[in-house]
């Protein structure tokens, strides 16, 4: 019986678009293993604990990796400077990151190909080559920030520079270069469990529990109109450092790389909710223990890095508590390169052709590792070489996020809908509005940020400007789509029968989706927009750059 369920098992994978023979096979997990072929009924509350910890992993790395270096910046900018109320934007990105992560991990299980070459075969070269170009370039740039989180925690530590960089790039390297995805998942998920040293900091500082209570579903704007444009464009780096382009990619080549499937959606999507639990509890935590610190000195409003963050703790609560903040730094500093170099290594593998697996050996997918640890090389290398621009680097890696991030939700939103690729897993009607709404929003924030790049004096009036205009806009496109919907013949319910089986038949043979002129107009613009947004803010950092 077994045996034909295993050779039935191969013959659907065969004929779905699953990458290569290092996706097929086991689900090997850091918590368990779970056999190809076994479709067995989980009855019992144990059984059903124990196919969740095997299958534990992609959505708790991709959100406890997004509380990265950059992460624990912004958090601390916000609690330093405004105490706790910006909590409440905590609140509004709960949806967002989960509809976000749970339409990748739909089109990873479902398709067996990654983001990036999704992109590639459905809108074409351009959009493939962007989308890849874009995310090499925004993954660099972000690594030297979380190297640049290494020196903070290292400094503060009171560890050599130069020997803790190397370290901790020899430590990312040969995690992944073991030949064994189990070997890579048991690390990651162990540094996951060291981001929890944000709780035990929060209960040792002991920030006003009931007001961050009040200001995570209360939303204040603090300063007034005057304080506007810098409260907005925080609010936009919160944003940017919490839904990241990234983890698109990283979860859907990730999902696949380990090998789940359909049949096991709800547990991953319960791995997907443990992990936007941990990311939101250490966010908050950040910015109440943050804001507690400083309350009251003369430090409130003066931000500098995350290691004054530290040194504010320390005078605040103790010793012990900056050396337990400056740590769990370093961790989340390491779980984001891991992250972000891996995401990199997929897409690139993706697109090209390479074998890109982490149950490969070096041997075997030399492209796929040479990516990866060349990345992490140059990270490492640029933030040793003295005199390089790192506060400007860091800046480039928010400003980048905000003008990328639409781009890449709006492809996010069209595969989804793309029944040849998801068949009866495409989207249904809500799922489709909220995404659309947040769309919107990303775009009005990304408007603002870049315009605050260009303009750096830009008015809370213009501000204000910005998102009347493009509330209107938005107006616009959501009555045109009603008005297509009611005109447009009715189709036919979704059929979402036997889809646990369903999987998608090979890319090359699909046919091309068809493209109406309101999707050439939208993406005309789109295309448009994002090219000169990124030349304009690549020649702002550059003067910037050659003008300090």
């Amino acid at each position: 019986m077994t045996d034909t369920m295993t050779t039935a098992t191969n013959s659907t994978i065969t004929n779905a678009a699953v990458l290569d023979d290092a996706h097929i096979g086991d689900i090997k997990g850091a918590l368990g293993t779970i056999k190809l072929g076994d479709h067995g009924e989980r009855r019992g509350l144990s059984a059903k604990l124990k196919t969740l910890l095997a299958i534990v992993g992609p959505g708790l790395i991709v959100m406890v990796g997004d509380n990265d270096a950059g992460a624990f910046s912004t958090y601390g900018n916000a609690g330093q400077n405004y105490g706790t109320s910006l909590l409440w934007t905590l609140l509004l990105l709960i949806p967002v990151l989960y509809v976000n992560q749970e339409m990748v991990l739909r089109l990873g299980a479902v398709t067996g190909v990654g983001h990036a070459r999704l992109i590639l075969e459905r809108f074409g070269k351009f959009w493939g080559a962007f989308s890849v170009i874009d995310l090499f370039l925004l993954n660099a740039l972000t690594l030297v920030t979380e190297f640049i989180g290494i020196t903070l925690a290292a400094g503060y530590l009171g560890l050599p520079k130069v020997a803790s960089v190397i370290l901790a790039a020899a430590i990312i390297i040969a995690s992944a270069f073991t030949g064994s995805f189990q070997r890579f998942e048991r690390v990651a998920i162990a540094l996951c469990a060291g981001s929890l040293l944000l709780i035990p900091i929060y209960f040792l500082v002991h920030p006003k529990t009931s007001q961050m209570a009040h200001d995570f579903v209360v939303p204040n704007m603090p300063g007034g109109t005057g304080q506007l444009a810098t409260v907005m464009l925080l609010i936009i780096s919160i944003v940017g450092t919490t839904v990241a382009p990234w983890q698109l990619f990283f979860q859907q080549s990730y999902v696949i790389d380990k090998r789940i499937t359909p049949r096991f959606m709800k547990y991953e999507k319960v791995d997907l909710w443990i992990g936007i639990a941990i990311v939101i509890i250490g966010a908050a935590a950040m910015m109440g223990f943050a804001a507690a610190a400083f309350a009251g000195t003369d430090q409130v409003g003066q931000f500098t890095d995350a290691a004054g963050v530290a040194k504010g703790l320390e005078l605040h609560a103790g010793k012990l508590v900056g050396v337990l903040f400056a740590i769990a730094l370093l961790d989340a500093s390491i779980i984001g390169a891991f992250a972000v170099s891996l995401s990199t290594a997929y897409a690139i593998g993706d697109v090209f052709g390479m074998k890109h697996s982490l149950h490969r050996g070096v041997g075997n997918a030399k492209g796929f590792y040479a990516v990866y640890a060349g990345l992490v090389a140059a990270a490492a290398a640029i933030v040793l070489i003295p005199g390089s621009p790192l506060g400007l680097l860091t800046q480039g890696v928010q400003v980048l996020a905000g003008v990328l991030l639409p781009s890449a939700s709006v492809f996010l939103l069209l595969l989804c809908n793309d029944k040849d690729v998801l068949g009866p897993w495409v989207n249904g009607p809500k799922t489709n509005a909220f995404t659309a709404a947040v769309v919107g929003v990303l775009v009005t924030l990304s408007v603002i940020l870049t315009a605050s790049v260009l303009f750096p004096t830009i008015s809370s009036g213009a501000i204000l400007d910005i998102m009347a205009g493009c509330g209107v806009a938005g107006v616009l496109a959501a009555g045109f789509a009603f008005t297509r919907r009611r005109t447009a013949t009715k189709e036919d319910p979704i059929d979402r029968t036997g889809r646990d089986e369903w999987r998608m038949p090979p890319l090359e043979t699909l046919t091309r989706p068809k493209v109406s002129t309101g999707y050439k107009i939208g993406m005309g613009a789109l295309r448009s927009y994002l090219l000169v947004a990124m030349i304009l803010v690549v020649i702002k950092l550059v003067q910037v750059a050659l003008s300090s």
